[in-house]
């Protein structure tokens, strides 16, 4: 007996980002497939998906977004869902990847959850593993399984060839992103500048800007980084560069955390603009800010499903930048 080569794709949404999903489903061409969920009493998690999956390439797109538990928990339900109704291969889409700040030891007796994430997603029923601009490019090596590393680098250099082109520093917020610094500078043929700052180990979301290593004067600011938490970072970044001469300061980060007090911080602040993307939703408190602006990683998403659906390179779509 022979069977023609069938190939279907299914994607399906966690209830962190689902704007996001109907984005990538829309691009794709596809629905979003249908899931039920409830809770029992006592807040467990109840999903069920509504149609057969039988021999599907499924497709599960959560990012960790508060409550972050909440929704890494659903994501691991989805998949082992799926993993029992025999799909054919079952790829997590995390644009967000939760716990990724913890991908080494700072101190003794510390975790390192971000590996922890990893083998939770494997042990769920992932087969293979897709996210945005980690933290830490390392996290890739936690698992033994195919991680797809996405970069929003090409949506940030259209936006700001459009927005300010010429006359930019583009700045890392400490030495750890001096590197992604160098690649956007590489493309916007632009100088590089850093902020020497202290942080304590064991203090989270704190940290003291002490100065500015470069040239700035005369010059438009752009701080990137792959995260904004609280903001503090890049708010201290940005009253430091605005004291050394630079004309205007924004800060681009691929995921908008925007924890409290990040609104009030950005309000205050030297800050001309803060570009984030929607790989996550943006908080109810920082929604109306007049200095955020939020681009679509939608169709990097989709261009990279896509490829791995139809078993192409997903490092061609980004030039090798994605590594």
């Amino acid at each position: 007996m022979e069977l023609p080569g069938r190939k279907r794709m299914m994607l399906f949404s966690g209830s962190a980002n689902p704007p996001l999903a109907e984005e990538v489903a829309g691009l794709l061409g596809i629905p979003v497939g249908g899931v039920e969920r409830s809770h029992f009493a006592n807040g467990e998690i109840y999903v069920r998906f509504t149609e057969s999956v039988r021999g599907a390439d499924c497709f599960v797109l959560q990012s960790h977004s508060k409550p972050v538990n909440f929704h890494i928990m659903e994501q691991l339900i989805m998949l082992d869902a799926l993993h029992r109704a025999s799909a054919k291969r079952i790829t997590a889409v995390v644009p967000f990847y939760g716990y990724a700040r913890q991908d080494k030891k700072h101190l003794s007796r510390e975790p390192i959850t971000a590996r922890l994430m990893a083998d939770l997603l494997i042990a769920a029923g992932a087969d293979r593993i897709v996210s945005m601009d980690l933290h830490s490019a390392q996290i890739q090596g936690f698992t033994v399984k195919p991680f797809d590393h996405l970069t929003a680098l090409p949506v940030f250099l259209e936006y700001l060839h459009a927005a300010v082109g010429k006359d930019m520093v583009i700045v890392s917020p400490d030495t750890g992103r001096v590197r992604l610094a160098s690649l956007y500078a590489r493309h916007l043929d632009a100088g590089v500048a850093f902020i020497h700052k202290r942080r304590e180990p064991d203090v989270h979301n704190e940290s003291a800007a002490l100065q500015v290593v470069g040239d700035v004067a005369g010059l438009h600011a752009i701080i990137v980084d792959d995260m904004i938490d609280t903001g503090g970072t890049v708010v201290a970044a940005a009253d430091l560069l605005r004291r050394a001469g630079a004309l205007s300061v924004r800060a681009m980060a691929t995921h908008g955390v925007l924890s409290p007090p990040a609104a009030q911080r950005f309000t205050d602040s030297a800050l001309e603009e803060v570009v984030i993307t929607n790989t996550l939703p943006v908080p109810p408190e920082a929604a109306g800010l007049p200095n955020l602006r939020v681009l679509s990683v939608g169709p990097i998403l989709a261009d990279a499903l896509r490829a791995i659906f139809t078993e192409e390179s997903v490092s061609a779509l980004f030039m090798g930048e994605n590594a």
